[in-house]
């Protein structure tokens, strides 16, 4: 790649900022950490799949499809 080039500049600035960075590898750490809280273990217990549980396999569509018919009325 050229080094004159715009995407290898800002390629450098990102490399090597993230390179020299002491207290943000820690936030880096952090968000990490609450993006997998929030994905992994609340979706398990707090969002069911509700659709799975109310539809007949290989009618989930049609179920969508009633459900916001009704709900728009």
């Amino acid at each position: 790649m050229n080094k004159q080039s715009l995407l290898y500049r800002i390629f450098d600035l990102y490399y090597d900022g993230f390179r020299h960075m002491q207290l943000g590898r820690v936030l880096w750490t952090v968000i990490i950490i609450k993006l997998f809280i929030m994905f992994a273990i609340l979706k398990v217990f707090f969002f069911p799949n509700y659709i799975k549980e109310h539809a007949a396999t290989g009618q989930e569509s049609e179920f969508v499809a009633t459900e916001m018919a009704n709900r728009a009325e």
